[in-house]
């Protein structure tokens, strides 16, 4: 079992309540990263409904968390024959931090037409891609390899290379598996693209992040893409596909942030 599967367990307290405990391993600054609590919540929601693959997570963060408890609340909304609907909402010290709604689904009996006209970034094998810098202040980099294009870390560094784009690879460092519930969290593993515009600096917080799982992952490291194309009045949208090794499409990600320099 692998670090990230450690850390995201759940533990039952009744039939719609759980409870975990959030670590230091995935954390930005203090605050635990917002994809590895949406994987913990997407595991109660699993552990929850018939239906345990997800299918649509739609989250709004609330407030922040902190390294500690927590529990987690599923409540069913519908059972459909392919489909569940819920919604979970995570709390800490008697607050509510995150609420999420959800769809859940049997991924193994998808089937249907497919069209794609979204292609994979043209970026080299994992490889021959650049790492991005480790931070002690950023936990989860400690973690998670977060590779680029050849050129796009110095945006890292100091040499912001513009394009309001990164492209390359994701992966943990360890032997964790990649599946449904590590995509949730690499949906958000990577530093804000706007941060090819200005560098490393100030504090990007989440407001939501929805997060469709269109397949389930083969073994091996994620070819991603995350892109941010407005920037207005202190406020981000960021985009992310993930594909997996065999190059199959698995996961598509919006979220909204705020921007915000140091002053």
């Amino acid at each position: 079992m692998g670090l990230f599967e450690q850390t995201t367990q759940i533990e039952r307290l009744s039939e719609t309540r759980w409870k975990a405990n959030l670590t230091e391993h995935w954390c930005v600054g203090p605050v635990p990263n917002g994809g590895y609590l949406l994987a913990i919540i997407g595991r109660a929601l699993s552990a929850a409904l018939e239906h345990v693959d997800p299918a649509t997570l739609n989250a709004f963060y609330l407030a922040p968390t902190h390294v500690g408890a927590c529990e987690i609340e599923v409540e069913l909304l519908r059972k459909g024959g392919s489909t569940s609907f819920a919604m979970a909402r995570l709390y800490q010290d008697d607050e509510l931090k995150i609420q999420v709604t959800a769809a859940y689904t049997d991924l193994d009996r998808a089937h249907g037409e497919t069209q794609l006209l979204l292609e994979p970034p043209q970026v080299p094998s994992f490889d021959q891609c650049a790492e991005l810098p480790i931070n002690d202040f950023i936990a989860i980099t400690k973690h998670t390899h977060q590779r680029v294009l050849p050129g796009q870390e110095k945006s890292m560094m100091g040499e912001p290379q513009g394009g309001g784009e990164w492209s390359g690879w994701v992966d943990f460092r360890d032997d964790n598996p990649v599946d449904v519930f590590s995509l949730l969290y690499f949906s958000d593993a990577f530093p804000p693209p706007a941060f090819t515009l200005y560098g490393p600096t100030g504090w990007v917080p989440t407001l939501d992040l929805s997060v469709q799982v269109r397949a389930k992952p083969c073994v091996g490291p994620l070819m991603c893409r995350f892109s941010s194309k407005a920037l207005v009045d202190g406020t981000l949208e960021e985009d992310g596909v993930l594909w997996d090794s065999s190059g199959k499409l698995v996961l598509m990600s919006r979220q909204t942030a705020k921007f915000r320099l140091p002053k």
